[in-house]
């Protein structure tokens, strides 16, 4: 008996087709749970683009909408300049995602600005929030194409991002 090569569950929107450890492939559960607009899609690549060169720090966070799994940008749209603005904004019981753009002079002198996805997860938030963000870290950190994740448990957090990202 023969083995199919590949394997593809039906899915109502197109999705990423990744290979197993056997060499069988198949879609991602997340790209069928979650969802992004064209209009997310968009303003990702445009931030993503738009601060590749900044001199100052942007962010802009993002949730899932608990009704229809929507991933996206709250609805006042507004780009944070500095962490404590993003401290002041982000939930207590709730998780969110963060895209920072943080432009840092590295000891050789050069200016580096990584792009990261800051995985906001609370440790007073329920278990159903918890796995519903869980569940979506990986397809938003591949959609927004940041090259690296840290995850934080409270807004205090923030403060040790600069640090971190040095030592990248």
């Amino acid at each position: 008996m023969v083995r199919p090569r590949f394997f593809v569950l039906p899915s109502a929107a197109p999705s990423p087709i990744r290979p197993n450890h056997h060499g069988l492939t198949f879609q991602a559960s997340e790209s069928r749970l979650y969802t992004f607009s064209q209009e997310t899609k968009d303003h990702l690549r445009k931030f993503r683009l738009g601060t590749s060169r900044s001199n100052e720090p942007q962010a802009v966070i993002y949730y899932i909408d608990k009704n229809t799994h929507e991933i996206r940008q709250d609805d006042d749209k507004v780009v944070y300049k500095s962490l404590d603005e993003i401290s002041d904004d982000l939930p207590d019981h709730s998780p969110r995602f963060v895209l920072l753009s943080y432009p840092l002079t590295l000891p050789s002198g050069r200016l580096s600005v990584p792009y990261v996805l800051i995985y906001y997860l609370p440790i007073t938030c329920n278990n159903e929030i918890r796995m519903l963000y869980a569940g979506a870290k990986e397809l938003m950190r591949n959609t927004s194409e940041v090259g690296r994740v840290i995850d934080i448990q409270d807004a205090e957090d923030l403060e040790e991002i600069p640090q971190k990202l040095g030592s990248a």
